[in-house]
């Protein structure tokens, strides 16, 4: 079985519908789904606020490469196109983390770098993450840690400004079921 965590998010168009279009589209593989949270966009480029998820999923017959098809495949269907650099998106995709068979993936490769590289600076990635997995970990510098541990090393500011919304998506309602390892 392979499970991967996924980071969804949208700050264009119907960013809820294209969020849930994720969550419709994995179908099946889903096992659990954060609380959609309300960020400010990272990267320095000025655009609207984005959505943001965590989709934990697992499929036995996928692999790390798998995941990255599907969820270009779910970007392309939303419509996103590539122009700037962290720039605005109508929907984004990233894996964050997966693992195959109980062992933890690693992949240096341009396409597909897992554990993502830049996961533990973003609170945006990492508290809908706990709340999913809250015992979660992530590798980072070749050393597993607490994704608890990263999120509280990160500035205040930065915590901050993940914010909840009343939103919710299909999946949610197992979040707490999904909270494995």
């Amino acid at each position: 079985m392979t499970r991967a965590v996924l980071s969804i998010g949208s700050n264009l168009g119907d960013r809820l519908a294209q969020l849930r279009g994720v969550v419709d589209g994995l179908g099946h593989r889903v096992v659990a789904v954060s609380p959609v949270y309300s960020t400010a966009p990272w990267g320095g480029v000025e655009q609207d606020d984005y959505l943001n998820a965590i989709v934990l999923a697992d499929d036995p017959e996928f692999g790390a490469c798998d995941w990255l098809r599907v969820g270009q495949q779910l970007e392309q269907a939303a419509g996103r196109v590539r122009e700037v650099r962290w720039g605005a998106r109508t929907l984004d995709v990233d894996v964050v983390w997966c693992a195959e068979g109980g062992q933890v993936c690693r992949s240096a490769d341009p396409e597909l770098t897992l554990p993502h590289p830049q996961a533990h600076n973003r609170a945006f990635v990492l508290i809908p993450w706990l709340d999913v997995q809250p015992d979660a970990e992530l590798e980072v510098d070749g050393i597993a840690r607490p994704v608890r541990s990263l999120l509280a090393e990160l500035d205040a500011g930065e915590r901050a400004g993940v914010r909840p919304t009343e939103f919710t998506l299909p999946g949610s309602e197992r979040a707490a079921e999904g909270s494995v390892s």
